[in-house]
């Protein structure tokens, strides 16, 4: 689903903060992204839907080679990937129901009301589908964020460091959401620096934990 050969990325030319990355990123799969903070592990993500090209090395998503497709194209690929970013941003004029179905209402799709009450039960925010952002909590706006990030029904999810500001049970309520997901067929990638909060998640489902160090991507080890 997502192929790197030998991917090298920077903001600056010459000066490199991803290099020589290969990964695979098997249908149905769960991965853990750990590394320290500055290590690269939003700018890998962000490749990783196209939001950022590659300056070297071979990116292929969905069996495309990203640097080749036009701005609709990428724009197409990027509904098949579910993204819950670090800092989840809102309409706040608009509540919260609305929000979670934006991505259906800019992608010209008609709202499945039933579909999206479900949704809405599934990550237990039935009862703020008419809250505005702002009176929600962290644990809230996480879950919500993850609604939204999976209302198109997207092959690949991704969730940047989604529990960085939760506490320990919330973290987990979000992380079990995580793993349905996966259980149901989708590939997942979470960002994180906790190795806790990756041994937790190892008991529940296998997790492939993959560690940014020295610019380069590896496969780390099982003394999580």
């Amino acid at each position: 689903m997502i192929e790197m050969q030998g991917v090298s990325f920077g903001y600056h030319e010459g000066e490199q903060l991803l290099s020589d990355m290969t990964l695979s990123l098997q249908p149905g799969s769960f991965h853990f992204l750990t590394g320290p903070s500055g290590s690269g592990k939003t700018t890998f993500l962000r490749l990783c839907y196209a939001d950022l090209l590659p300056s070297a090395g071979g990116l292929q998503v969905f069996g495309q080679d990203v640097r080749g497709l036009s701005r609709d194209a990428i724009a197409l690929l990027r509904r098949r990937v579910g993204v819950v970013h670090q800092d989840t941003q809102f309409l706040d004029h608009l509540p919260v129901a609305e929000n979670i179905a934006l991505p259906l209402t800019v992608s010209g799709q008609p709202i499945d009301m039933q579909a999206l009450k479900q949704l809405l039960g599934w990550v237990q925010m039935g009862p703020h589908a008419r809250t505005l952002p702002p009176s929600l909590s962290g644990g809230e706006r996480q879950r919500a964020a993850l609604a939204r990030a999976v209302i198109l029904s997207p092959e690949v999810v991704l969730a940047d460091e989604p529990t960085g500001n939760l506490d320990w049970d919330m973290s987990m309520r979000l992380i079990q959401l995580l793993v349905e997901l996966n259980r149901s067929g989708k590939t997942v990638l979470i960002a994180t620096h906790d190795l806790n909060l990756i041994r937790a998640t190892k008991t529940m489902v296998s997790a492939r934990v993959l560690r940014i160090a020295g610019k380069k991507l590896q496969l780390a080890g099982a003394d999580l």
